[in-house]
């Protein structure tokens, strides 16, 4: 069992510099080859169970920007896409869940999931993901066991994994500076990125089920929220770029510089 743990462990080391790039792949792959159903026939669930997906998208995201309002530097990807780490996070979300950003990434790839409603998607796409950041979870944990010894072991005997802790919740997200411009200037590429997964999605339902000219004015209409959502993106990039949204912290001085933040 060790033997195993260690191989998973190596295998999360590497899933962390590359698991960014591997979601669109395997999104894309599944696109092409699969195909999507009625859950029980009925184009009426299908609506549900797309509002249900998209609803289950948003609590993920809701997770992700609690969790990067309140902590001080989250850097992405680690360094050199190597897991490292300064200080442990242990206030705002992170004093009840000790990977609420894993955890939001989790809830987003199973709304899309739902959302698709493909045999293939349950069976393949979300083991997948759930297998990988398990892996880089194990990965991370293993470093920081090295890295913050007694004190990361005393957290993770009274915090959670990835389901965060209710008691007390709301407490420590009131006691914990929440910047929302930095949730703005964080969280604006992973909001673009899973909208354009989920309308993808919705498009190619529609594509595949009924053809393009039967569903031609719904497919345009789905095309053009999208583009406003790029617009809306290119603004907040503007933004960002004449330090409109505050300028990061140094390098170095953040709280958290394992990658705790995923754009998958």
């Amino acid at each position: 069992m060790d033997n195993v743990r260690s191989q998973i462990i190596r295998l999360g080391h590497w899933l962390f510099g590359y698991r960014d790039s591997l979601f669109p792949v395997v999104f894309l792959l599944l696109i092409v080859t699969t195909q999507p159903a009625f859950p029980f026939g009925s184009e009426r669930w299908d609506h549900w169970m797309d509002a249900l997906g998209f609803l289950i998208m948003l609590t993920g995201q809701g997770c992700r920007a609690l969790a990067i309002g309140c902590a001080q530097n989250i850097r992405r990807r680690g360094r050199q896409k190597r897991i490292t780490a300064r200080k442990l996070i242990r206030t705002g979300f992170f004093a009840h869940s000790r990977n609420p950003l894993y955890l939001g990434n989790l809830l987003i790839s199973f709304g899309l999931v739902v959302m698709a409603n493909s045999y293939w998607w349950y069976v393949v796409a979300l083991p997948g993901v759930i297998g990988m950041y398990w892996a880089v979870v194990l990965a991370e944990e293993e470093f920081l066991a090295k890295q913050f010894g007694h004190e990361y072991v005393e957290y993770c005997s009274k915090v959670n994994r990835f389901l965060p802790r209710v008691a007390g919740l709301r407490q420590s997200l009131v006691d914990s500076p929440f910047d929302w411009q930095r949730v703005v200037r964080k969280e604006s590429q992973v909001v673009c990125s899973w909208v354009t997964f989920a309308i993808g999605v919705l498009i190619w339902e529609r594509v595949r089920q009924f053809g393009v000219a039967a569903r031609r004015t719904e497919i345009v209409l789905l095309v053009l929220i999208l583009l406003a959502f790029y617009v809306v993106y290119g603004v907040i990039l503007c933004l960002k770029r004449k330090g409109m949204l505050h300028a990061e912290l140094p390098a170095g001085e953040g709280e958290l510089g394992k990658s705790k933040q995923v754009n998958t």
